[in-house]
């Protein structure tokens, strides 16, 4: 069987405030196969339109804002038909001091990645309490701002603030593959600790994180990882569309799944080797409501994903499409708040034993029939100039494949 945990990385500048009122701005669903020991990562991007389970639209990390990681989870099981029960929150102080507790973490850099990373150290040392030393910046300044200038290695401030990067190529989905890729360096020098210095971690950490994990579950869970592989990653949803032609169409820079559909299916095969996955009837009605709402359905679904459209009638009765219509109509000229202001936070690895079923959830807690529209008055605008494209940046893995 599986095991699937949620990580949540939060937005919060006060150390250890862990609760609601704050934005998980990383999420990533760590999926366990029990039988093969290998883990699987699946970053959902933050900004990803989804139901928030009480009936309203939004970006995604608004849900551990408005009702902590009890309705964040919720969030993740209803939509994506999930069975998650554990979670793990943590904030820029709980990664750097873990960092800082395995010796630090070797890894290539781009000159781009060392101008933003140096910036963002500032900020995450002054609010974690930890130092570090800023990477020189080559003289003269390269022509190609995206090529590796070298191996470096970084402590748990610099490591923390390189998971913040955002303001390069391939904007917040990059983002969510570099806070990947660290999870994979981190998980590789835990395997080579000595058992005191993985002591000093959870004595050290675990009062600086939010979970329902007992300590001694985490302990157990912990030195099962050790021997387990980690696999293939990716980012959710796989086929989206975002920029300026879903702003005109709801009023919110956000990444509109196309379809919800189409990407819980293709995630269902990713995680769970169901090739010939049916989603609920609540992800049904919901991927109709996103596409009817924002007018990107079955035409913007990618060609990877093409295989998994369906030939059906749409799930939302005659009155459920009339008032998705008016909506679009009323929300259309909606404008948000936008703040330039990176909320990127990053979330530390961990999962949980034996509390998965079969990938299918039947947490409904929601009302179909609410379907209303949340502002956010603190939304920002997270993908520059991408002008209505879709299919806009598929990555697998962190091999740093980019396209679109």
């Amino acid at each position: 069987g599986y095991t699937t945990v949620a990580l949540f990385g939060l937005d919060t500048r006060e150390a250890g405030q862990l609760g609601s009122g704050n934005r998980s701005d990383t999420i990533i669903i760590a999926n366990i196969n029990n039988d093969t020991k290998e883990v699987k990562l699946v970053s959902v991007y933050r900004d990803t339109y989804l139901n928030l389970t009480n009936g309203k639209y939004n970006k995604c990390n608004s849900a551990y804002s408005s009702g902590g990681p009890a309705q964040a989870i919720s969030m993740l099981n209803t939509n994506l038909d999930l069975d998650i029960e554990y979670y793990v929150s943590v904030d820029f102080a709980a990664l750097t001091k873990t960092v800082d507790l395995l010796g630090g973490i070797d890894l290539d850099l781009t000159d781009e990645e060392v101008v933003h990373m140096n910036n963002y150290c500032v900020e995450t040392s002054e609010k974690t309490g930890a130092s570090y030393e800023p990477i020189e910046k080559p003289d003269p300044k390269p022509e190609d701002e995206s090529k590796i200038l070298g191996t470096y290695h970084l402590n748990g401030v610099q490591a923390t603030s390189y998971c913040r990067i955002r303001y390069t190529s391939g904007w917040d989905m990059k983002r969510t593959e570099r806070q990947r890729y660290i999870i994979s360096l981190m998980v590789e020098k835990a395997k080579k600790a000595s058992l005191s210095t993985l002591n000093d971690i959870m004595d050290e950490v675990f009062p600086m994180i939010k979970t329902n994990f007992s300590k001694t579950e985490l302990i157990q869970l912990g030195m099962g990882i050790l021997s387990y592989q980690l696999g293939d990653t990716q980012g959710f949803p796989k086929s989206n569309i975002m920029g300026e032609d879903v702003k005109d169409a709801i009023g919110i820079d956000c990444v509109v799944p196309t379809t919800l559909e189409a990407n819980v299916k293709q995630l269902h095969a990713f995680l769970f080797d169901q090739e010939d996955y049916s989603p609920s009837e609540t992800v049904l009605k919901r991927s109709d409501y996103i596409a009817a709402h924002t007018g990107f359905g079955n035409d913007y679904v990618s060609d990877e994903l093409k295989q998994y459209i369906s030939d059906r009638e749409s799930a939302l009765d005659d009155e459920e499409n009339s008032d998705s219509e008016e909506e679009i109509d009323t929300q259309s000229d909606a404008s948000s708040e936008t703040s330039a202001d990176d909320m990127s936070a990053y979330s530390q690895d961990s999962s949980s034993s034996d509390n998965y079923s079969n990938g299918n959830s039947n947490h409904n807690d929601y009302d179909d029939s609410d379907y209303d529209y949340e502002d956010n008055s603190d939304d920002y605008s997270g993908y520059g100039n991408n002008n209505g494209y879709y299919n806009s940046y598929n990555e697998d893995n962190s091999d740093g494949d980019e396209s679109g």
